[in-house]
């Protein structure tokens, strides 16, 4: 693991905080930069830039710094900090209820149409009953999926059978869910506010009628 050279400097960025998500980039927690580098070193999570790219401990540490990076000065030289990691299991979330919302059934789905596979932006991802409400089908963890605006065009109100689509996989509730308690105005790093937009958390996490 690295050492940090012993200056104030140092030790307030070692003691900084550092937002945690899941696998599926939601938020859950938030630690502190010695911890996360410690989670990156032992493999158990990755650095995520501003630009969404994940990075080990290794390739981290080959990245450039820039003049105006926060950073701490190791024996292997200047090394950047990190603000967001990503943990690369579903690691201590906490057992709850699982909120039946948009956010949710689209991160159970990884942002993915369960029809044709692409991964759009979120604006062009639909919730899709499998069984149409018109044929008796239920808003349920296991009959609601993503799928993008051209397969939910060409599935209209039909199974996709009559459709002529396949499922991807089955729909089903998950056993974790996403803590989308963390406010936005807790977001003291710019690189966090990505993943605590609270104007989406309000409408992506509310509950949906079932």
């Amino acid at each position: 693991m690295i050492r940090a050279r012993a200056s104030g400097y140092s030790r307030r960025v070692l003691n900084s905080s550092v937002l945690v998500l899941n696998r599926s980039y939601l938020p859950i927690h938030v630690t502190n930069v010695r911890r996360a580098f410690a989670l990156i070193y032992q493999g158990i999570a990755k650095a995520v830039d501003e630009e969404y790219q994940t990075f080990d401990f290794e390739s981290w540490t080959q990245l450039a710094v820039a003049r105006d990076d926060e950073c701490i000065g190791t024996p292997r030289g200047r090394m950047r900090v990190p603000r967001v990691i990503v943990l690369l299991a579903f690691d201590r979330v906490p057992k709850r209820h699982v909120r039946f919302s948009r956010i949710n059934i689209f991160a159970r789905d990884g942002f993915q149409c369960q029809y044709c596979g692409i991964k759009p932006s979120r604006s062009e991802l639909n919730l899709d009953h499998v069984v149409p409400r018109a044929l008796g089908g239920r808003s349920t963890w296991e009959n609601v999926v993503c799928s993008c605006v051209e397969c939910n065009r060409r599935k209209g109100g039909r199974t996709p059978e009559q459709a002529g689509l396949r499922l991807r996989r089955l729909p089903a509730r998950p056993r974790w869910t996403p803590l989308m308690n963390l406010m936005l105005s807790s977001a003291r790093y710019s690189e966090w506010r990505p993943f605590l937009n609270v104007v989406d958390a309000s409408y992506w996490n509310t509950e949906l009628a079932q």
